[in-house]
């Protein structure tokens, strides 16, 4: 087996070869990928090995920000991909991976299939709530959240719960309940930490508070820098708030960026008039093109934030996130959706938004001024 540093554009690593991110080689992750995936491929239909290589894979592509970890892991789960009735383990890691791929109905019934053989499962339940509310099935969200707490504790509840109230427009009565999370002795390992700490700095950020969130984010870096959502939320926020140099220096943390880093790059350079913004845009178009010419049929936030904040193609921007909100619901995509339909005046593409607020009472420092401008130009 042989090893590569991080590459760009994506690829599915080839059946002999494991191509490993600088995280993984950093952060100790590399012998792990190894070891499974040598076991997976002595027998590709041991379920167990295949399982394993396809967890570490999967948790690869989330640390990276990375689809080809989400292919690699799909490759792994081939003789199950189209069983119809899985065992739990193998349902749960399917789910995974489809929702990696934007497949959220699939996903949520594997998942569902999880559920129903091993109910005190707390990760089962916890990712449905999280593709739920990604779908805005806030009833049956709330319903896994209070199966959390009864089952699993009333920590995880609570975690959850948190989440609803930012996402239904009661963002500062989270806020406690993530201080105190933090601080637990239970919740004190990197993918905890990095999950709370992004929700954290989230619910910060939507209570109208982004310089305290951009603390908890520079702080939580600090400990870990390669937390992948973390960092890209950051980059965001901080391009958001005019710190341009800040959000340059922290997306070109590392040579080769993630995709949503290097968009963040490009519009910070821009913004700076910074004498790299060219060759930076260059690598993003080409990173675009490579992937059309591949036939790459998902889209991806930085795909929609390149097209439509440079103005390179705000109408292509514009149909992307028309077509990403019709999938999944998510507040920064809102705003994508509102820029560009505001942008080239055709605000009735956006008012699935306005109603999505409507239902969900949910309010953005970043959104409200948008909606606004879309209810006056809709007249609503």
């Amino acid at each position: 087996m042989g090893t590569a540093v991080l590459a760009q554009p994506r690829i599915q690593p080839g059946p002999d070869t494991v191509v490993l991110p600088r995280s993984a080689q950093a952060g100790g992750g590399a012998q792990a990928l190894r070891e499974t995936a040598a076991a997976w491929r002595r027998d590709p239909r041991n379920e167990a090995a295949a399982l394993a290589y396809a967890r570490e894979a999967f948790v690869l592509g989330l640390a990276e920000g990375d689809l080809r970890w989400y292919g690699a892991a799909r490759t792994a789960l081939e003789p199950w991909w189209t069983a119809p009735a899985p065992d739990a383990p193998m349902a749960f890691m399917r789910a995974l991976v489809r929702q990696g791929f934007h497949d959220f109905k699939g996903g949520i019934a594997d998942l569902n299939t999880a559920i129903a053989q091993d109910p005190a499962r707390a990760e089962y339940r916890s990712w449905r709530f999280s593709l739920l509310l990604l779908t805005t099935q806030l009833e049956a969200a709330r319903a896994d959240c209070a199966a959390i707490a009864q089952r699993v504790g009333p920590d995880e509840g609570a975690a959850c719960d948190a989440i609803l109230r930012v996402r239904t427009g009661r963002a500062a009565l989270a806020l406690p309940v993530f201080e105190r999370l933090v601080a637990l002795p239970d919740y004190q390992g990197p993918q905890a930490q990095d999950w709370l700490r992004y929700h954290q700095g989230e619910a910060l950020r939507v209570a109208g508070r982004p310089e305290a969130a951009i603390a908890v984010w520079q702080a939580h870096l600090q400990a870990r820098p390669r937390a992948h959502l973390v960092r890209s939320a950051l980059a965001d926020l901080l391009n958001q708030q005019g710190r341009h140099a800040d959000a340059l220096r922290l997306s070109l943390f590392e040579p080769a960026p993630s995709d949503a880093l290097l968009v963040q790059a490009v519009l910070a350079a821009r913004a700076l008039k910074d004498p790299r913004a060219e060759r930076l845009d260059e690598q993003a178009l080409q990173r675009l093109q490579a992937q059309d010419a591949r036939g790459e049929a998902l889209i991806e936030r930085p795909q929609m934030q390149y097209w439509i904040r440079t103005g390179r193609d705000v109408a292509r921007g514009l149909d992307l996130a028309a077509r990403n909100w019709a999938e999944q619901q998510e507040p920064a995509d809102a705003v994508l959706l509102a820029e560009a339909a505001l942008a080239l005046n055709q605000p009735q593409r956006a008012a699935p938004v306005l109603d999505w607020l409507a239902a969900t009472g949910y309010t953005d420092p970043a959104l409200n001024p948008l909606a606004q401008r879309l209810r006056q130009r809709l007249g609503r």
